[in-house]
């Protein structure tokens, strides 16, 4: 079944992973669905790399981790893109506190969003019902994340 769940820059992964106090089979999944692995890629919306991270976001990481040589190209190399994509999951794991549901939320739809449907239903941050979530990419973003996820661990 590994095949099905590649799982290339596994080191880079599991060391941002560990730096960064996040679950590398989490990173894993999202890479996983973001790009399938593949850290040459554009989305339409304009997403670059691995972790498919937004230019804005990505400028916005950059000053946070103090990082001079930033540019876009950058984050087609996978180290780049996975130091971020695993900072700012990092960062959502605070916000949220660890609640993942809402953390992959955040990373699909942005965190502004979800602050609001938190506010707009009433969502505590034990929030875990994936079916609730109001955009239909975002709600299928989350289950299909945290099944990989469950993938990942078992396989690795």
């Amino acid at each position: 079944k590994s095949y099905l769940y590649p799982y290339p820059y596994k080191e880079i992964t599991e060391s941002y992973a560990a730096a960064y106090r996040v679950d590398s089979s989490l990173v894993a999944s999202v890479i996983m669905n973001e790009s399938k692995f593949k850290n040459d890629v554009h989305s339409h919306r304009g997403a670059i790399g691995l972790m498919q991270l937004m230019p804005e976001t990505a400028r916005w990481i950059a000053g946070q981790l103090e990082d001079p040589d930033f540019s876009l190209e950058k984050l087609h190399e996978p180290d780049t893109n996975i130091r971020y994509g695993t900072w700012y999951l990092s960062s959502l794991k605070k916000e949220f506190a660890g609640n993942e549901v809402l953390m992959l939320a955040a990373y699909n739809a942005g965190r502004g969003n979800v602050h609001e449907w938190m506010d707009t239903y009433g969502w505590s941050l034990d929030f875990s019902a994936v079916d609730e979530i109001p955009y239909d990419e975002t709600r299928a973003y989350v289950a299909s994340v945290l099944k990989n996820k469950k993938k990942y661990e078992a396989l690795y």
